[in-house]
Order: structure tokens, then sequence, then C-alpha cells
């Protein structure tokens, strides 16, 4: 490079040019001349290490390096040694022009840098989608620890560079932010809060990638598709997406669905409100004539016989129905729909299956039908629940009960 650029100078000066001309045009011509190599250069290098990547990658067993590729880390390594050719030969082309060297010398380092963090990006990126292919990782907010690795790098990095163009040593520099340190934790709370939060996320195990969580307060109810340092990213069943702040899964409170999922069943649990003045007691017709109904003759058999018993052995006057044993319309109904539920083929059988009364209210009893569904998936267990119901509903009037309803402009319409 000297001999060339000596070679250059003595030709420009014997063909005319002053001694200074010759010396800016000597500069300029060997500074394209250098750049037009390492272009040249870094297009070779970048190819070749592009296309051994590719050709390790095609052989090995491991994805990682698949990864490595898709991620363009050999592209970004291909650029080091470029860099590197250019340090070493800009100075000497630069020799009589000391600002300019200082300039051009300070762009390179701080180049340097930001390589060194695309690199280092490309690499935690390659670990992050590797680690997401393993399947007890699979979800773990690992997004938000590549984050913070990152936003460690690249702070280092900015001050690596502000030392650099200040001519400060970097410890000098690193230790004068003390004083700014109330600055910087106030810019960066956000980060700090979701990097607490993602810890406490994944050390409590409370929300993992795929979860179904619901919470109101953001409008959030749908699967869980990405936790990273300052968001949780949540695709609603109407595929919009809501994005909740980190930090709220742990001063908030929302509504993880993952313990349904893993479960054998999907609860079901709704009520019937009976009107009040429908509920009575059964007369003897009315009981067998209920006795037709398949599902509760062997019940009503039973029980009836015990009633006739009790009344006859403790010489119960029997003019007045409340006198003794008695069954009542609700009571049987309870009992049909609990063995309805028990008999039906989509309610799991393991699980709890109850019919049960709650407190009246200003809007009749409420009879709580409380089972789980085998068949966890939505749009099923809707018409799973559906079904139960319309059944439940068109059967009431068979037990001379009435469903509450609150009256409309018909109900006072007189004949």
């Amino acid at each position: 490079m000297n001999t060339f650029k000596h070679l250059l100078y003595d030709y420009l000066v014997s063909v005319g040019f002053s001694e200074t001309s010759s010396k800016y045009l000597n500069m300029i011509a060997l500074a394209i001349t250098l750049l037009l190599l390492v272009l040249i250069f870094d297009f070779v290098i970048r190819k070749i290490l592009i296309q051994v990547f590719s050709r390790f990658a095609s052989k090995s067993k491991t994805n990682f390096d698949d990864l490595m590729v898709a991620n363009k880390v050999p592209r970004n390594i291909a650029h080091i040694i470029p860099l590197l050719v250019m340090l070493e030969f800009m100075p000497v082309v630069l020799t009589d022009f000391n600002y300019y060297e200082n300039i051009v010398e300070k762009t390179l380092e701080v180049l340097s840098i930001v390589l060194t963090l695309w690199i280092v990006r490309s690499i935690l990126n390659t670990v992050k989608d590797y680690l997401k292919t393993l399947p007890r990782l699979r979800d773990k907010p690992i997004d938000s620890y590549i984050q913070v690795f990152m936003i460690f790098a690249w702070v280092l990095g900015a001050f690596s560079a502000l030392a650099i163009i200040t001519d400060i040593s970097f410890w000098k520099f690193f230790t004068g932010l003390g004083a700014a340190s109330a600055v910087i934790i106030l810019i960066f709370k956000d980060t700090i809060l979701g990097f607490v939060a993602s810890i406490q996320v994944s050390i409590n195990d409370m929300v993992h990638i795929g979860d179904w969580i619901t919470f109101e307060k953001y409008g959030a109810d749908g699967d869980v598709i990405e936790i990273n340092l300052a968001t949780v990213k949540v695709q609603n069943f109407d595929k919009t997406i809501t994005t909740i702040p980190t930090y709220a899964l742990i001063s908030d409170s929302f509504k993880n669905w993952r313990g349904m999922v893993n479960s054998e069943g999907r609860r079901i649990k709704r009520a019937l409100n009976i009107k009040l003045s429908s509920v009575k007691y059964l007369s003897v017709d009315e009981v067998n004539k209920l006795k037709k109904i398949g599902l509760i003759t062997p019940y009503l058999d039973k029980r009836q016989s015990d009633i006739d018993v009790y009344n006859r052995s403790n010489n119960i006057d029997k003019e007045l129905p409340l006198n003794g044993r008695n069954l009542t319309n609700i009571g049987v109904f309870r009992k049909y729909a609990q063995t309805y539920l028990e008999q039906h083929s989509a309610i799991n059988k393991d699980m709890m299956i109850m019919v049960r009364q709650l407190a009246p209210t200003t809007q009749g009893i409420p009879i709580e039908i409380y089972a789980f569904s085998s068949d966890k998936r939505w749009e099923n267990y809707e018409y799973i629940m559906s079904d139960i119901f319309d059944h439940l509903i068109a059967s009431i009037p068979y037990f001379d009960l009435e469903l509450f309803e609150l009256p409309t402009g018909s109900s006072f319409v007189t004949s």
C-alpha cells in the first residue's frame, strides 16, 4: 500500500500537479481503490462463508446451524475481515491528513461496535429460535430473556461508542453516568418492570405461550402467542390481537384457563329459574302420571313406596298434603335432571355431576346444573350445553313447573 501510494504521488507530481493537490488526489484515489477492494473482498467472503454454512447445515442432524443461516449469522461474521482490512489500511491512506484520519478511525471503530452488536443479536435470535423448538421450553418467555441480553448489549455498545467519540475511557464514561442514574431508571422504568415481571411469571409458572387467558381490564380473551420484555400478546377468539403490559400479569388479576384445558372436562354451570308459584306437592295421580317418564320410574316407585310406608306407620292424616312426607314437583324435576346428566353421553362421569337448588331470589328458585363436558373444544362445548338446556327447558312443563320470565306487553293483555 505504501509503495503504491508513493508511486502514485510521484506520478501526479511529474504530470504537473502541485504537492498539495497531489496529496489530495492521491488520498482520494487510494480511498476509492481500497473501498472497492474491500467491497469485492466482502462479497467474495460472504458468498463463500454462506455456502459453507449452508452445506454444513444440510448435512448435520441438528437444526441449530440451519437457524444460524436463517438468522444471517454467517453473513454478519463475513463482514469482520473486510472491516479489519479497512482499520489496518485506512491510516496508511490518510497518513498526511491527521484530522480526517482521526474521524475515519473513530467511525470505523464505531462501525465495529455496531457489527459486533449485529452478530450478537443474530446469535441470540438463533438461540431463541432453537430453544423454542425444544418441547420443555416451547411455552417459556424466552423472548423476554433475549431482550434483556440485547438491552445490556446495546447499552454497553452505546457507552463504548460514546467513549470513542468523546475520547474518554470507557470506565470513566460509565462511572460518570452514576449522577444520571435516576434519569436512566425513569427512562427504562417499563423495561425494568417488564424484566422483573418476566422473571416472576416464569418462576411462578403463571402464564405459558399457548395458554388461554381472560384479562377483562384489557379486553383480552384468547391464546397467548408471545411473551416479551414489555408486552404479552394475546390473540383473541375474534382473531384480533391485544397487547398487555408484562408487569400487569403480576399487578392485576386475570384468569388462566390452563387448568381446564389440562383437565378431563370443561365445566357447565348454569341455572334455570323456576317460578315460585308453580312449586307444589304431588298427588298420587300426578306421581303415577310422572312414572311414565322412563328415567325416573324406578326412583318414583321406590320413593313413593317409602313415603307410603312412613305415613301409614305414623298414622299421618293425608287429608292435607302438608302432613307427613310428600314428593314435590321441583324435587322430582331435580332428580330427573340429575339422572339425565348421569346418562348423557357427552358428560364426563368421572367428574362431579350435581343438580342443586340455590337460595330463592326475586326471580324464582334457581336450579343449577353443575357438570363437566367431555369435549373441551369451544364450539362442541357450547353445543353440548345448549343441547342439555334445550331438553331441560322443554321438560319443565311435564312437571307442572314454570320458568320465571319478566312480564312483557302481552302479559298484560286481558281476554
